[in-house]
């Protein structure tokens, strides 16, 4: 924390500073335009078919683990995402997206010229098309590789908005990442649609067979999450099905959901409070070894969430979400665990000011482990244009989760992780 603290002082002293230092050399120069248009190519003259290109990069520096005793502070440069997105209303009832990129590229996984190895590359995070059934926005029917996912609002987060510097960790909104799904997309069918303030979604989806499925938990419990990978006793295919859907009221404005990312923060742009209520099944998605019988996965969550100004130029932003997860008795999911977990967080951006600091927390028990995980971050944004271009700072801790820190090599205890991370965000 101490590190926290100094980096902290040193990041608002600069920013803090550093317009004062040239003041003089700014008077003199034209005033810089930092106004941005979305890049959008017209199809129609009246605008009503179109085609939107987005880029955005993350680039991070993070510390060591500073939760280890007598460690040397370190400083690693990472890619946390690269990505580039494109979608187009082609005609007044069709709707295609496609969203390529990268995550995660760090000293530790880059290779020699970019082509070899087990390194992170370019891939496929959605492509999926849609059409627009009724002549209102009641329903929509869509499939591919996609994002409409069901349970929380954050399970469905926009990359580009966090209102903190990245997605809750660990992931118990992002639950099936890397165990389900590729990166959080399912490949399924779904439907959307919206009358006025309430909206929803629903997809029927297949499940990955990923590489996560074991139990992380400290009993043995006889699961595995590969009931898609035994048949049932009668030798028919089993598990092959994820239902997922997410039930939104807006009690003052509405939101948008052309797209299925889900807005951290408007910074002041819109007035909104959201209830939600969500879920996730997958019948017969475990498999008992001991018995040779499959049980059902079922999570459902509620939540709410605030974002809104206070007075002139300000922003309140708040969220909060408790979920139920069920993967059958004291089975431990790479992410998430049979159990409760409940996730909340604050912050507000100071009016007529370029800063918003924030503080998160997340608190979790899973029957399969011995004590319950914590997890606290501080942080502060500043906006140099928005989401567009923005710098956050932020000391992200956990407590007691082996999965995120590791187990202790004598005792097998679960490290602590306390780590201070800066991202550099630029947003097209």
């Amino acid at each position: 924390m101490k590190h926290f603290i100094r980096l902290l002082w040193v990041f608002v002293f600069y920013l803090g500073t550093n317009p004062v230092s040239f003041a003089q050399d700014e008077a003199k120069k034209p005033e810089v335009d930092h106004s941005y248009k979305p890049i959008i190519i017209k199809l129609s003259e009246d605008g009503g078919k179109y085609a939107r290109f987005l880029f955005w990069h993350q680039h991070w520096v993070q510390t060591n683990n500073l939760a280890v005793g007598g460690s040397r502070l370190q400083l690693t440069h990472s890619i946390r995402r690269s990505r580039v997105m494109a979608y187009a209303q082609v005609s007044p009832r069709f709707f295609i997206l496609t969203h390529f990129g990268l995550n995660n590229l760090t000293p530790n996984n880059i290779t020699s010229f970019g082509n070899d190895g087990d390194s992170p590359q370019f891939f496929l995070h959605e492509a999926w098309a849609e059409y627009k059934i009724t002549h209102n926005d009641a329903l929509y029917l869509g499939g591919g590789l996609h994002y409409w996912r069901g349970l929380t609002r954050f399970a469905s987060h926009g990359t580009t908005t966090f209102m903190t510097l990245d997605q809750p960790r660990p992931f118990v909104h992002w639950h099936s990442s890397g165990v389900t799904d590729q990166f959080n997309r399912h490949l399924g069918v779904y439907a959307k649609g919206q009358f006025k303030r309430f909206d929803y979604r629903l997809a029927a989806n297949n499940p990955g067979r990923n590489g996560l499925q074991q139990n992380y938990g400290t009993k043995d419990t006889g699961l595995e999450y590969n009931g898609f990978d035994h048949p049932d006793k009668n030798e028919n295919p089993t598990g092959n099905t994820v239902l997922e859907g997410y039930f939104r009221y807006n009690l003052l404005d509405e939101e948008s959901t052309m797209i299925p990312n889900a807005t951290g923060t408007y910074l002041g742009g819109k007035k909104v409070l959201a209830v939600g209520s969500g879920f996730f099944a997958h019948p017969n998605g475990m498999y008992n070894n001991s018995n040779g019988t499959h049980e059902n996965v079922f999570h459902y969550a509620l939540d709410i969430y605030l974002d809104m100004p206070l007075t002139q130029d300000d922003c309140l932003n708040a969220y909060m979400a408790f979920m139920n997860f069920n993967y059958g008795k004291d089975f431990v999911s790479r992410w998430a665990g049979t159990g409760q977990a409940f996730y909340g967080q604050v912050g507000y951006k100071l009016p007529q000011s370029r800063f918003m600091p924030y503080m998160a927390l997340q608190s979790a028990s899973y029957e399969g482990l011995d004590e319950d995980i914590q997890a606290v971050d501080f942080g502060l944004n500043y906006f140099i244009n928005g989401h567009n271009a923005k710098l956050t700072l932020e000391f992200h801790s956990v407590f007691n989760d082996a999965r995120e820190g590791g187990g202790d090599p004598v005792t097998g205890a679960p490290n602590d992780v306390k780590v201070v991370r800066l991202q550099a965000q630029v947003f097209l």
